[in-house]
């Protein structure tokens, strides 16, 4: 089986060789992105594989479709840059549901440490010897309320982080985990509880049509002032010119972001010998309480070799039985894993 391997980076390379040799996968890699210019690179392969940034739209999947690839194949979670509902029945899609949890709500955390502690601003002064403390006063984290909203495996994981310090948990999810409130220190409430009540909120929510910027200007106006948001999600979960905003006027204390709405122009890519035409996002970055990473969450050895195991497994399921459980279907009008046999 060939397969057109698109958004290569060096660090993707080693997990993926290693199980595609054990399955006799051959695989081409492209450091371009897949997007309706870049799509006749996968004339001749039986399948793609992309990532986050890559473009899987409508007219994409047609030429796909045409060209004779039968599979898309994430190494991710999210595929909200998948149109779904019109793959269906032309065009497999499959995912990696969870690679490592821990990679992601280990590197929120330790954004929000590097936050409130100074961290990032105490190592550039001690390069230039400068040993002042002036300025670098930060927070205790015990005793703190943390918002979550999203509580899969990557959000369970971070309140059990959390917890370890001592903070408080609120929760929100469409779909609550059973067993997850403990009745006194993690409990579900309503967003606009969560919003009210804490000191810190993060998102480990998929980005789907519920959640497009559910941080946005009304959301912030409800939060507390010096309300600090980390999000190692999806971008698009943030209204960045509604976060600038309040970040100017003091309500919103820090900001910790691994994703960023329009990253896909810019994130994976050295752009330091330029001038960042996102006038956004170069304003954040300029804000001494923002701190951005460039969606590098998933980034540990563990992550990418689940990945591309996962991956790999995928791909080998599906060409033995022509069908995976980790197939995305678009059924009661949203995607969904299927569960259930042969998609169409």
């Amino acid at each position: 089986m060939k397969i057109a391997f698109f958004d290569t980076k060096p660090y993707d390379k080693p997990s993926f060789d290693r199980y595609a040799k054990e399955q006799g996968i051959t695989i081409k890699y492209f450091e371009t992105k897949l997007n309706e210019d870049t799509a006749s690179l996968a004339e001749g392969y039986d399948a793609v594989c992309v990532f986050v940034n890559d473009n899987v739209n409508s007219v994409v999947i047609d030429k796909l479709v045409d060209y004779g690839v039968n599979l898309v194949a994430l190494r991710c979670a999210g595929f909200n840059n998948v149109d779904i509902k019109y793959a269906y029945g032309k065009i497999h899609v499959l995912r990696v549901p969870a690679y490592s949890p821990y990679a992601v709500a280990e590197h929120t955390m330790a954004m929000l440490l590097t936050s409130i502690r100074r961290i990032h601003k105490a190592y550039i002064r001690t390069r230039d010897f400068n040993f002042s403390l002036s300025g670098m006063t930060g927070c205790d984290l015990y005793g703190k309320t943390v918002g979550v909203i999203g509580t899969g495996r990557i959000g369970r994981v971070f309140i059990n982080i959390c917890r370890g310090f001592g903070m408080k948990v609120l929760a929100y999810d469409k779909y609550p985990y059973e067993g997850l409130e403990d009745g006194e220190n993690i409990k579900y409430v309503e967003l606009n509880e969560l919003f009210e009540k804490a000191d810190i909120i993060s998102l480990h929510c998929p980005l789907t049509e519920d959640t497009y910027h559910i941080i946005d200007e009304q959301s912030l106006e409800k939060c507390k002032k010096g309300v600090i948001i980390l999000n190692t999600s999806r971008g698009a979960l943030v209204d960045a010119e509604a976060l600038l905003k309040a970040i100017k006027a003091r309500k919103v204390g820090g900001a910790c972001l691994d994703v960023y709405e329009e990253e896909a122009d810019f994130f994976f890519e050295d752009y330091s010998g330029h001038i960042l035409d996102d006038d956004i996002l170069a304003r954040l970055i300029s804000m001494p309480n923002v701190i951005v990473t460039s969606h590098q969450a998933f980034l540990t050895e563990e992550a990418l070799m689940n990945i591309a195991e996962t991956t790999i497994n995928n791909i080998v399921e599906y060409s033995r039985n022509k069908e995976c459980p980790n197939e995305l279907c678009y059924r009661g009008g949203s995607a969904v894993d299927c569960r259930s046999g042969k998609c169409f």
